[in-house]
């Protein structure tokens, strides 16, 4: 008669006996870097709460540099694509485009804050009149519904008669997120860090 033999763990040490997964030995070896992004989210996320002001302008200075590169990259792929006889209108369009665009928002920083908080301004203000025309036709929910709908109205209406105080409270919402973020990936990173630490002998 065979016998067949099974592997059966050691129970009662204490000790785990199931392997960690391969994601998690990555991130519980490189728990200081997750440690680092957390630190620089915290710092990023204060900036943005108590200088909201210096914090969007950067943001636009640093998205008019990244339009610059990105269009300056694709004007010389259309350069090499017109070399090789291939379609290159396309993308000298859009290079131009966005070499243009990136050198606006250099030069006036302001225009692009105003234009940026306008067209969510717009936004806000379609979507509370469509939440609005939802509620008059239907029966469930509709009192929460035309809320949502006259809240977004409202916002739409503020960012437009004060846009400045806008784009304030848009720096102020990122820099909230950052901070959460920021302060998740530190606990994440003291958690791991305990995961490869060696253990105490007592």
């Amino acid at each position: 008669m065979s016998t067949s033999t099974t592997y059966e763990p050691h129970r009662g040490s204490g000790a785990s006996v199931n392997p960690p997964d391969s994601l998690g030995a990555a991130l519980a070896r490189n728990w200081w870097l997750i440690a680092l992004r957390g630190g620089l989210g915290v710092i990023f996320g204060l900036i943005a709460l108590f200088m909201p002001i210096a914090t969007i302008l950067a943001l636009v200075l640093l998205f008019s540099a990244y339009m610059i590169v990105d269009g300056a990259f694709a004007i010389y792929a259309a350069i090499r694509a017109a070399r090789q006889r291939e379609s290159w209108g396309f993308l000298a369009f859009q290079g131009i485009a966005s070499v243009a665009a990136g050198l606006v928002a250099f030069v006036w920083p302001g225009i692009t804050v105003l234009a940026f908080v306008l067209l969510i301004a717009a936004w806000s203000i379609v979507s509370g009149c469509l939440m609005l025309a939802a509620a008059s036709q239907t029966e469930n929910g509709r009192w929460w519904l035309a809320l949502a709908g006259a809240a977004a109205l409202l916002y739409g209406i503020l960012m437009i008669v004060a846009p400045l105080a806008g784009a304030v409270v848009l720096t102020w919402w990122l820099g909230a997120f950052a901070l959460v973020f920021g302060i998740a990936l530190i606990v994440l990173a003291f958690r791991l860090d305990r995961l490869v630490a060696p253990p105490r002998r007592g």
